[in-house]
């Protein structure tokens, strides 16, 4: 999508647009039954809004190409993700409300368990509690390598974010997590020659927080990845002419959401917090981003029952956020997150558009299998935007 061509259009109307996101939503047939999470679901709200809109399949970055969490979430509120690639430690910092300066990099960091070999046993080190995180945080605070100042925030469970503060720092480095477990910690390499004084910098600390951490099991070891700078994105106020509000838990995306100006409302820890959020906050704000994560973390641990359980969860609660009656109502996710495969994958995500002006097509239920016939076809998570602003009224005629 062009961006410049969507701001020479874009208009200002009351309608309001609400794109619910639901954080790993794709899924693939459990071997047992032959049928997605969604497919197992009772999801008769999802359905009615299925059966209300204008269905497809939308790819986040391209086919075949697996999407990270922000590159997802990116393509979703109309930016290039490849163009416009932000390093996870970036997102993480600014979720929790870090500030960078624009020499600091930032990288997204877990607490893991390693046995006496050095092998990594558990990457997420039992989902230790935030408040063992905040304590381990300050065990590791204020180490300093070769004049670097490293300061550690926690975020939730295992995750935290470590920022480096010094001169001449260089993101291009790999990432020590292999993002599998019986094999050890990944050495940071950097990918230029410039960036060879900073993988060394982040090397020293790795090692100096595996020493303060030897006798702290089960989180005895750190990871790093997402090594980044803070970016600088035209906001959504600049393209889309909108007045946009986030709603999410967790501080990655809230972090993704300030990165294209919006702003972000405080809420609770529970979905029933988010709905009365946006409630809350329903008639300040033209465009609301609401985030979900559960579904994501239950296909991650690869446990399709809990994922069902999640789906079915949303679903009872929904009746919240329709009784508002958005004027566009999206629903999607930012990539698939099968079960049966325990992580991201390539598979296109389900999207619904619904909204007065939408053509609805003959799906009814809201599934994989069923968006496949949907009107919407299978499109770039990037069309999604433009669809809405459209159906919301906000785009006006390109030409004469």
């Amino acid at each position: 999508m062009d961006l410049n061509l969507i701001k020479e259009i874009a208009v200002t109307s009351p309608e309001k647009i609400v794109m619910l996101v639901l954080d790993g939503l794709g899924g693939l047939p459990d071997p047992r039954t032959g049928k997605t999470e969604l497919e197992t679901a009772r999801i008769p709200h999802l359905d009615a809004i299925a059966a209300q809109g204008i269905c497809g399949l939308a790819d986040p970055i391209a086919p075949g190409i697996t999407p990270g969490s922000g590159p997802g979430h990116l393509a979703l509120f109309g930016y290039d993700p490849i163009a416009n690639l932000i390093g996870r430690g970036a997102l993480e910092a600014v979720g929790i409300d870090v500030a960078l300066g624009p020499d600091d990099v930032a990288a997204r960091g877990n607490f893991c368990t390693i046995d006496a070999k050095g092998i990594i046993t558990e990457r997420r080190a039992g989902r230790i509690s935030t408040e063992k995180c905040a304590e381990l945080c300050k065990l590791l605070n204020g180490i300093k390598v070769n004049g670097v100042a490293i300061k550690i925030y926690p975020v939730r469970e295992h995750r935290f974010v470590a920022v480096f503060h010094g001169k001449k720092l260089y993101t291009e480095l790999t990432e020590s997590d292999p993002s599998q477990t019986g094999v050890a910690p990944l050495v940071i390499k950097a990918e230029n020659t410039a960036a060879k004084k900073t993988a060394d910098i982040v090397n020293d600390f790795i090692a100096k927080a595996k020493a303060a951490l030897a006798k702290h099991h089960p989180a005895n070891m750190i990871l790093l990845r997402g090594f980044a700078k803070k970016p600088q994105l035209p906001t959504m106020q600049e393209i889309y002419k909108l007045n946009p509000l986030a709603i999410a838990i967790y501080p990655m995306y809230r972090g993704l959401a300030r990165l294209v100006g919006m702003q972000v409302a405080a809420t609770g820890t529970a979905l029933e917090d988010e709905f009365k959020t946006l409630k809350e906050n329903y008639a300040q704000y033209d465009f609301f981003f609401l985030h979900v994560k559960w579904t994501d973390t239950a296909g991650e641990d690869g446990d399709f029952a809990r994922k069902v359980k999640v789906l079915e969860q949303i679903d009872a609660a929904l009746p919240a956020l329709t009784g508002l009656k958005p004027d566009v109502l999206v629903v999607t996710g930012d990539h698939s997150t099968p079960a049966v495969y325990g992580g991201h994958t390539w598979h296109p995500v389900p999207v619904v558009i619904s909204g007065k002006y939408c053509r609805t097509d003959r799906v009814k239920e809201f599934s994989e299998a069923a968006f496949i016939m949907g009107g919407l076809g299978r499109i770039k998570a990037t069309d999604i935007m433009p669809l809405a602003l459209a159906n919301a009224r906000k785009l006006t005629k390109f030409g004469a």
